[in-house]
């Protein structure tokens, strides 16, 4: 039986899908997390009743939040994955052959569990890849305990600001966080719609512009966010905006990375150029390379 999905970006906004079935519902003891089936992005899971990701467009979101930030360090070692319980960005890390250790930090086992079990075109089995830890538990405390200067990339894969990862939106944390990046690491974190969450959107940005020296935004569009989704990048010495065609050709070629369905090298310059619609938006905190 089919019923409808229905999403609220914002008070004002409704978008979703009239067709969907629930497979599954888990009231863990931190969210509650649905399992559905759609015709138009397959199966997806949400949070609380926000949607999270889709095996039919996770790609887009996953291979931004990975990629400019990885091929931004010429051999990045290590990466910390904060979130990401369905093992997405950990999957799309394991592509650079340099990184011999993922941590992903997921407080919700139960994330974890129902995405292997009805989601494995997302995660692709990178949990069963040695380079890749699990930690279930608190990101912040993880971070907090974590020897100083171990990553090189920092995901930023978690659930809104509006949620219980509200702490880790700080720029409290990310000083915390700048402890366990190695001075040349990046961040990537995902900020939200233009468009649905503008004031949240100008905060963020003006929190990491307060604790990282290069903050770069990118945006695409996700269908299953129902709309036009911005990222950030975040480091005191990298800039993943002023990297050239060929330098990104170079970079992709020798890693051996020619399977991605959404981001590339021609791709990339896209990302990080606002529209018009954006600069007048959101203009002081759209900085242009340097």
């Amino acid at each position: 039986m089919s019923i409808p999905l229905l999403f609220r970006p914002n008070p004002g906004a409704v978008y979703g899908f009239p067709h969907a079935k629930r497979l599954v519902r888990v009231d863990s003891p931190y969210q509650r997390i649905e399992v559905w089936d759609t015709p138009q992005l397959g199966r997806l899971f949400t949070l609380d009743g926000r949607p999270m990701t889709s095996t039919g467009d996770e790609f887009i979101y996953h291979e931004c939040m990975v990629h400019p930030a990885a091929l931004a360090h010429p051999s990045p070692q290590a990466a910390l994955v904060l979130g990401g319980g369905d093992g997405g960005a950990a999957r799309q890390l394991l592509r650079h052959p340099d990184i011999g250790r993922i941590v992903v930090a997921e407080l919700d086992a139960q994330v974890v569990r129902l995405t292997r079990e009805h989601l494995p075109e997302v995660h692709g089995g990178a949990f069963d890849d040695p380079r890749v830890e699990l930690i279930i538990g608190d990101a912040a405390q993880y971070v907090e305990a974590a020897a100083p200067a171990q990553f090189d990339l920092v995901v930023f894969d978690l659930t809104p600001p509006d949620s219980p990862a509200a702490g880790l939106y700080t720029r409290a944390f990310y000083q915390r966080l700048k402890r366990v990046m190695s001075p040349t690491a990046a961040l990537s974190v995902h900020l939200g719609s233009p468009y649905f969450h503008a004031e949240r959107v100008a905060r963020l940005l003006d929190d990491l512009s307060a604790a990282f020296a290069v903050v770069r935004t990118m945006s695409t569009f996700v269908p299953l966010y129902g709309s036009l989704w911005m990222m950030a990048t975040a480091s005191d010495t990298l800039d993943p905006a002023a990297l050239t065609v060929d330098t990104l050709t170079d970079r992709l070629a020798a890693r051996g990375i020619d399977t991605l369905m959404h981001y590339d090298a021609a791709t990339h310059a896209g990302l990080f150029s606002a529209s018009r619609s954006l600069r007048d938006k959101l203009g002081q905190f759209l900085k242009p390379a340097s």
